[in-house]
């Protein structure tokens, strides 16, 4: 029997390389298309550093301002040390009163917020309830809390309530859209296998679209308390209730000290709460 001869050195050669004009070919769209994006970068920075520049005239900057007078800066600033906490109890009550608030103005805002939410989402509901509900929920975003604040206290009177209903309607606005948004990013197909075995449009929501968004659901919710804390102590200085309207009376008397206590304890209960958002919001995500 014959015998074949083997070059077993071929086996060892790489791969040719393609051809010098096949490179050129692959090249040349990546470095266009490089080149493009580059361009649009730039004129892209530059259309941000135009709006900057006129923008500047209107927001009024003077920023030498804050060293022309420094003297005076400086005793304005001495005078918020040390904190004044003699009336330490009234602080905590009225913080109470702010997280309560916020706390209210969040949980209705919630409720409101998922069918509103569901009515918003490109893939669930029909064009005819869409558009009025989002525009609906733009109007609730655009107006700031401070503003609905005192609207509802003209309504409602001064007090905590108007703080509660202003957060509310604000709130719900701004969650119906993280929750909208959320929607509209699920994978179709759970909620397409709950369609085929002849479920109801509602059970479709229940079993196919919740499980997905609910982690989101509850980690934006969470986020907009912190917020909410926040805006509570604000609205408070226009007569909505709480620590905010201490910390008005306390500036408007020139009482730096217990202005400085007052935002000691802002500060304090809101990295707290802060900080136990944040974990809890690893633990549903």
């Amino acid at each position: 029997m014959g015998t074949m001869d083997f070059d077993a050195s071929r086996l060892a050669q790489p791969a040719s390389n393609p051809p010098v004009a096949t490179q050129a070919a692959v090249t040349a769209p990546s470095a266009a298309a490089a080149g493009k994006r580059s361009g649009s970068s730039l004129v892209l920075w530059a259309m941000v550093f135009v709006l900057l520049g006129a923008a500047w005239r209107g927001a009024d900057m003077r920023p030498l301002e804050l060293f022309a007078d420094s003297q005076n800066m400086g005793t304005f600033a001495r005078g918020f040390f040390p904190p004044d906490f003699a009336e330490w109890r009234t602080y905590v009550h009225e913080m109470w009163v702010t997280v309560a608030v916020a706390l209210w103005g969040t949980a209705l805002a919630i409720v409101c917020a998922v069918p509103f939410g569901l009515m918003s989402s490109h893939n669930l509901a029909p064009r005819w309830v869409l558009h009025p509900v989002r525009r609906l929920m733009d109007a609730c975003r655009a107006i700031n809390e401070m503003v609905f604040a005192m609207l509802f206290i003209v309504a409602v009177g001064l007090g905590p309530f108007a703080g509660v209903l202003a957060l509310w309607v604000h709130t719900t606005g701004v969650l119906a859209k993280l929750f909208a948004e959320a929607v509209e990013a699920i994978d179709p197909r759970p909620a397409e296998g709950v369609r085929a075995t002849g479920a109801t449009p509602l059970d479709e929501i229940i079993y196919g679209v919740l499980p997905q968004v609910m982690p989101l659901w509850i980690s934006y919710a969470l986020y907009r308390f912190e917020s909410n804390v926040r805006s509570a102590m604000v609205v408070g200085m226009v007569g909505a209730g709480g620590i905010g309207v201490v910390l008005y009376e306390e500036i408007r008397s020139f009482d730096y000290a217990q202005t400085s206590a007052v935002l000691i304890m802002v500060i304090a209960v809101v990295t707290v709460i802060d900080l136990v958002s944040a974990k809890l919001r690893l633990r549903v995500i």
